[in-house]
């Protein structure tokens, strides 16, 4: 890592931590009360424990100005590791939480343990930070293979996964003492916002700033997915966020909106963070590992681009679908079912695509776990897209809103497109970043898909009974036009379906633990002499432009 940068980025990292540190040290200080001192110390000990890391290498030689010609892979490498952390820590976090349903005794009379607290930790550790650190290292690799051309920078990538996992860290700790916004998605504190939006807005230069120097005059579709990932993110983050904080010592902040308004801005944010954080970043990842593992061409360039425009455009307007029967106008409310259901048609579109590209190689995917994986996404992609689209309606809706139902939806998303994609990926990438000709162990590989795609099914399928009958439940009458049921028979009802929710949330554990550890033998076992970086290659054959 260190032997990689010159004394000039050796020190301007050492410049660069230093200030962090100065910063954490100055909210330790000011916020000894507060949960902002808190996150004070952790950014303070984060940045003294990178300074030693640099330190450590400071005085080694020069790296040879060859280095330029070369591939920029440590980011990406550290990347994949810290993705396989965060998806341990975070899916555990998952199953303790589905586990409190069922036996609500396990919070051990812990307030950081509640399921209130929990609940917003887990979803932080597995989108933003499982998710987030595999867009952040996939992209990296897509980005400098389909463009020919190196990261510009040598620190700003360390600063990126440096910066961004500091903000997951703040946000979860800040979690567990009961520090949020109170929003759907559990915004962290107003400070660490403004972190995230240095971090972001440094990850978008490195991308445009390589995009404008490579040597393709081609930009591949995947790069297209994540240039709108990236983009949008980083509005809907700034635009959800705007708040004021109660003093520059105090964790606690008020939105800059309110009533049904707020509402509108947070379903806007959450609906479009699906869109573009979970469906645009990870189809990125889609079109580039998926072709390439299996050898074959995207089956139709033209509709992945006709996709792309369409999924931006359309899912813009879908947050609405929502906030059915509330105090949103009615036109909105009808505006965005609409637009929920005409995205069926740009969604299942690349789901077709990516299916259709496995034409001649499907017995490739009987044979190989790695491009099941990100057939199986593919497969749950489709599914999860026309179920939203489903769901959107406004009949449906009264149905499956505040119900299970929606929680099956998010998971089936969650686990079976999402995980399944990122662990597809993640299988391809070590071996070529470890130079490896393949993972540790093929069995293992094999083991992590059914324990995966066996908790997915188990977990979904649960929540869907559950989902159902709660909504059944909450919406029968008697002959004298009472309800038939009260809430605690429904949620009576429910302790079945919640048992096996952890079941299956527990064997998707198991599987991401059995990754991990092939990933972490992977990296052991590759060679220890000093590896030729890759040097700038041709793009690969699927990445240029190929007929129709």
């Amino acid at each position: 890592m260190v032997a990689q940068l010159t004394v000039a980025e050796r020190r301007l990292c050492l410049y660069l931590l230093a200030a962090v540190a100065i910063v954490g040290l100055a909210l330790a200080a000011t916020g000894r009360s507060d949960p902002i001192g808190v996150h004070g110390a952790i950014a303070l000990l984060a940045s003294v424990g990178m300074i030693f890391v640099v330190l450590s290498g400071y005085y080694e030689p020069e790296p040879s100005p060859e280095r330029l010609s070369h591939y920029y892979d440590d980011p990406i490498k550290v990347g994949i590791v810290l993705t396989m952390a965060w998806a341990v820590v975070g899916m555990f976090l998952g199953v303790w939480v589905a586990a409190l349903l069922a036996w609500p005794d396990l919070t051990f009379d812990a307030g950081w343990a509640s399921f209130g607290r929990l609940r917003p930790a887990h979803t932080t550790g597995v989108i933003f930070g499982f998710g987030g650190n595999a867009l952040i290292a996939t992209s990296l690799h897509v980005l400098q293979r389909t463009s020919r051309a190196r990261l510009p920078g040598q620190v700003s990538p360390w600063f990126v996964l440096f910066g961004y996992n500091l903000f997951c860290i703040i946000a979860v700790t800040g979690y567990l003492m009961g520090v949020t916004q109170s929003k759907e998605y559990a915004e962290p504190e107003w400070y660490a916002d403004i972190w995230l939006v240095i971090v972001w807005v440094t990850y978008l230069a490195i991308y445009v700033r390589t995009l404008a120097r490579r040597k393709e005059p081609h930009i591949y579709v995947a790069n297209w997915y994540y240039m709108a990932f990236i983009l949008v993110v980083a509005i809907l983050h700034v635009f959800n966020n705007i708040a004021v904080p109660v003093s520059l010592a105090h964790a606690k902040s008020y939105s800059a909106f309110s009533g049904v308004q707020d509402a509108m801005t947070q379903w806007w944010y959450g609906h479009n963070a699906v869109a573009f954080f979970l469906t645009a970043g990870f189809l990125g990842m889609l079109y580039y590992y998926l072709p390439k593992r299996a050898g074959r061409p995207i089956f139709s360039y033209r509709l992945s681009i006709i996709s792309f425009w369409g999924i931006t455009f359309i899912y813009m307007w879908a947050g609405p679908h929502h906030l059915h029967y509330t105090a949103l106008p009615q036109w909105v409310q009808s505006l965005g079912m609409t637009f929920s259901v005409i995205l069926l048609v740009p969604s299942w579109a690349s789901a077709g695509n990516a299916l259709a590209t496995l034409n001649g190689a499907w017995d490739k995917v009987r044979t190989d776990a790695t491009l099941r994986f990100m057939m199986v996404a593919a497969v749950f992609y489709g599914l999860s897209t026309f179920e939203g689209s489903f769901m959107a309606i406004r009949p449906v809706n009264s149905l499956s809103h505040y119900t299970d139902w929606t929680v099956a939806h998010v998971h089936a998303g969650a686990l079976g497109w999402v995980a399944m994609i990122t662990f597809g990926a993640i299988y391809s990438l070590v071996p070529w970043m470890w130079k490896r000709e393949h993972m540790y162990s093929a069995r293992l590989v094999e083991v992590h898909f059914w324990f995966a795609l066996a908790g997915t099914i188990i977990y979904v399928f649960a929540m869907w009974n559950s989902g159902i009958i709660q909504g059944l439940m909450w919406r029968t009458y008697n002959e004298s036009g009472t309800l038939t049921y009260s809430f605690i028979e429904s949620v009576e009802a429910m302790h079945p379906y919640y048992i096996a929710r952890t079941v299956g949330g527990l064997l998707f554990l198991i599987g991401a633990v059995v990754g991990a550890y092939n990933v972490w033998m992977t990296i052991r076992t590759a060679p220890r002499q000093a590896e030729a970086a890759e040097p700038d290659l041709p793009v690969p054959t699927f990445a240029a432009r190929p007929a129709e």
